[in-house]
């Protein structure tokens, strides 16, 4: 990898210009599989493992998946690249931490990966910016058509794709919106978008996935299980709650544009301002200001700067990211003091 170019850029797809890319940052779809004739991933022996690892690897190497992909191996990276990878959403937490032989698949617009050895034998990831949630689950259903004709999946005619978590069994489909509400969250009415969710089975999720907050004012919008539900259902059901909220989030901005614009616009310039002069910037406290920022994007009041810009920022000050940067492992304070000098960098060439 060339891990200096993907600790200054993001993934191409951050740049793209999407659909409501003003509230949705990313859709994310999620397939979980399993290889026939092996054990789960939480009981299968460490050289069955090594040897599945090697099965999955040359299969979805002789598959044409319309994308070049770039594999690999988790065991020879260390524990900081991995972190990168995570923050990237190129593989999750769970795969980043676990051991043994295990690996993930990507292209290079970063839009699909292939997570090996993660909760399941397989995850089939696709990403696409903005409100794209048809487009990603389409596109996730090909590579799973392609993969299933080289790898033999588990499968029952009764419950549908087996997986290690039965929350997950049946399509084995995890669908995620990542959504930035920092409207709903300055009028501290998160709570309602909470209960919403749960009422039709649908969960809500902090920036870094599960068990965390809405730091930087950024949700995600998913589904809790699977089993019983086909994939329309689940995309429907994503989808409805997504619009709502879409609609709820442009409301409240609307009103506190009428009502307290300047209040508002000095929210965004202070933002602004810090960012540009700040010697030392945590990442929660960097993530506040840059949400802030990205609000006054999508609301024109910064029409210099762009949102493309703003969400590459947000994963590319990360504290994997800094320290991929600068080739060693970073103190906090170190950190802060990278962090605060490329948002420094980058923003002062921007807007007068």
């Amino acid at each position: 990898m060339n891990t200096h170019d993907f600790s200054t850029r993001g993934g191409s797809w951050l740049r793209q210009v999407a659909e409501h890319q003003d509230v949705v940052l990313s859709s994310r779809v999620r397939l979980a599989r399993n290889v026939s004739g092996y054990l789960f991933p939480n009981r299968i022996s460490p050289e069955s493992k090594e040897e599945l690892e090697r099965v999955m690897r040359e299969s979805i190497e002789q598959v044409d998946l319309g994308e070049k992909l770039r594999y690999v191996n988790l065991t020879e990276l260390d524990p900081i690249l991995r972190q990168m990878l995570c923050e990237r959403y190129l593989i999750s937490r769970e795969l980043a931490q676990a051991t043994g032989d295990r690996g993930v698949a990507f292209s290079l617009s970063e839009r699909t990966s292939l997570m090996i050895h993660e909760e399941d034998h397989l995850r089939i990831q696709v990403l696409r910016a903005g409100c794209a949630m048809e487009e990603a689950l389409e596109a996730a259903i090909q590579i799973d058509r392609k993969l299933e004709v080289v790898l033999p999946y588990a499968y029952s005619e009764s419950f549908g794709y087996l997986t290690s978590c039965p929350t997950n069994t049946g399509t084995g489909l995890r669908m995620s919106v990542m959504m930035h509400v920092p409207g709903i969250t300055m009028t501290e009415q998160i709570d309602t978008v909470t209960r919403s969710a749960s009422k039709v089975g649908l969960t809500v999720r902090g920036f870094s996935g599960e068990g965390t907050g809405a730091l930087g004012d950024l949700i995600q919008i998913s589904n809790q299980q699977t089993l019983g539900r086909d994939e329309d259902s689940i995309l429907r059901t994503v989808q409805r709650l997504v619009l709502k909220i879409m609609e709820f989030e442009r409301g409240v901005r609307d009103k506190m544009m009428a009502t307290g614009r300047l209040g508002l616009e000095d929210r965004i310039w202070r933002a602004l301002g810090t960012l540009r002069y700040a010697r030392l910037l945590s990442s929660e406290e960097a993530l506040k200001h840059l949400s802030a920022i990205r609000m006054g994007c999508a609301l024109k009041l910064l029409p210099e700067i762009a949102l493309a810009d703003m969400n590459e920022l947000i994963i590319t000050t990360q504290p994997g990211h800094l320290q991929v940067l600068k080739s060693r492992a970073l103190g906090a304070e170190e950190r802060d003091q990278v962090r605060a000098q490329i948002l420094r960098d980058r923003l002062q060439k921007s807007a007068p």
